[in-house]
């Protein structure tokens, strides 16, 4: 690619909500380029073996629709998803398994579809900005250095990457200490004898507390998710063979039966902002990995013949900077379901901490069925006049941002900042000053789920 590339709009990060920007921007009709570091879209659903997606719906509602729903019924045609389905977790409403590599395809084909370009294996290098306005993008790829012009620009890094060589202000973690929620390398396995895993949880009731005693909800959904093998990973601790700060075993079953991802990796203390911090996390993250196939081949009826298909590929964030936009969205925001002038997105997903001192996840469910708006003020500052902020680093206190963090909803929150992005540039305004109305009514004519 050549230098001075223009756009009007230019994505930064191609994960879940990357990508729905991306989408959304081109077909509202901007120029749109949407930069991923990978060779594929999809985030942490697609690099960090990430699954299934939750959670869609408020109660029987279904909170999140739009371009981020359509992903879906893509590949539910394809028979590579079975939809939204019971999660029998018993934690969330709905869980959504997908094939991780038809989601790479689909991903990229809703994109093209609607005119956007892709820029793959490209990293952001540094960003330009003149009188609180971005005026383009320095990237690194195997053609070397490149500059990249746009009229708006959108950061889904994830890390808030762009936004903080803008001269945007930010915050890390949690407030009282800056620790972050723990990153988790995540490992996908094959060839598991499901049935003879839902015989033992069955026997074994006191295992999986969140059942209290009544395990019957695995057998109502399609594909199992399950938290618990509590006493087995309590014996394996004692004996010196897990080495995980964590308190119990959780995985889901994908797409493709017989075929899970264990989310039970829990790496402490480390810096997804800092490279060499990041790159050691990875390693800790191998090493749990390690000592999680061979306990689950030790202690878990019905992984005896389970192969390990891949661990990552790379490690899983939670949580890094949020930016200080104009608005804070709060956990008071969530849990009284305050309703804002300049809602964009909605979700039904609980506040859920990971904690980052070590064993230990904290929750706080809103009433069964409740629902929560996420303003686009979270996602511009008053700063930068043509930056919009998408995905898990919007502006949000420690608590808003781990419940806002899962990918239906930041996907949603990406497909509104791709329409307003595109308004943006066609009404030649600032990103602050985009007419919200219109925005909004955007969204619905595209299929987007808006309570305003």
């Amino acid at each position: 690619m050549g230098n001075n590339q223009l756009y009007d709009v230019v994505v930064m990060g191609g994960g879940i909500s990357g990508a729905m920007a991306a989408i959304a921007a081109s077909s509202t009709g901007a120029r749109t380029l949407i930069v991923e570091s990978q060779g594929f879209l999809g985030g942490t659903l697609t690099s960090n073996g990430v699954g299934p997606m939750m959670t869609f719906h408020a109660g029987e509602k279904q909170a999140i629709q739009g371009y981020t729903d359509q992903l879906i019924e893509r590949l539910k045609k394809l028979g590579k998803s079975p939809g939204h389905i019971v999660d029998t977790v018993g934690f969330t409403y709905s869980v959504t398994p997908f094939d991780a590599e038809a989601m790479k395809h689909e991903l990229e084909l809703m994109v093209v579809e609607n005119g956007g370009e892709i820029l793959y294996h490209t990293m952001l290098g540094d960003v330009k900005t003149e009188d609180g306005t971005v005026v383009s993008i320095t990237v690194c790829n195997k053609s070397g250095l490149s500059e990249i012009h746009a009229s708006v620009f959108i950061d889904a890094t994830g890390d808030g990457d762009l936004s903080a060589r803008a001269g945007v202000d930010y915050t890390i973690g949690r407030e009282s200490d800056g620790a972050t929620q723990p990153m988790t390398l995540n490992m996908k396995m094959y060839n598991v004898n499901i049935p003879r895993v839902k015989q033992y949880i069955h026997e074994h009731p006191d295992d999986f507390p969140l059942y209290n005693g009544d395990t019957s909800i695995i057998e109502t959904s399609s594909r199992l998710s399950v938290g618990g093998f509590d006493s087995l990973f309590r014996e394996a601790k004692a004996k010196g063979e897990i080495s995980i700060p964590r308190e119990n075993i959780l995985f889901f079953e994908t797409n493709n039966p017989g075929e899970v991802i264990l989310n039970t990796t829990r790496i402490l203390g480390h810096d997804a902002t800092d490279a060499i911090s990041l790159s050691k996390a990875e390693m800790v993250g191998r090493k749990q990995c390690r000592e999680l196939e061979l306990f689950v081949h030790k202690y878990i009826p019905g992984f005896e013949n389970a192969v390990v298909e891949y661990t990552g590929p790379s490690i899983g964030v939670r949580s890094s900077r949020q930016i200080k936009g104009i608005y804070t969205l709060t956990a008071e925001d969530l849990l009284e379901q305050r309703k804002f002038e300049d809602t964009i997105a909605h979700s039904g997903y609980p506040i859920d901490i990971h904690s980052p001192d070590g064993e230990g996840t904290k929750h706080q469910k809103l009433v069964w069925g409740g629902m929560y708006s996420i303003p686009y003020s979270c996602m511009i500052t008053e700063s930068v006049k043509n930056l919009i902020v998408i995905g898990r680093c919007i502006s949000a206190t420690f608590e808003a941002q781990a419940a806002m963090r899962t990918t239906p909803t930041t996907g949603a929150i990406g497909h509104a900042g791709g329409v307003a992005a595109a308004l943006a540039v066609q009404k030649g305004t600032t990103v602050q000053d985009v007419n919200i109305k219109d925005v909004q009514a955007v969204l619905k004519e595209q299929g987007a789920y808006l309570e305003v």
